[in-house]
């Protein structure tokens, strides 16, 4: 006998069970863009700072 045709069928096999919050395409995180190295450099002062002062 092949068991492995029995049984009910299994769906959404390999799918997430959430959306993540920075998911690709989202208003957080657009496609194809990429911060400058300035602008890096700019965030990481200031959470560097940030830091600092707390």
């Amino acid at each position: 006998m092949d068991y492995s045709k029995s049984g009910s069928t299994k769906f959404g096999k390999g799918t997430p069970r959430h959306v993540e919050h920075n998911a690709k395409g989202t208003d957080k995180n657009p496609y194809g863009t990429r911060e400058t190295k300035a602008e890096l450099l700019a965030r990481m002062k200031a959470a560097a700072e940030a830091k600092k002062q707390a």
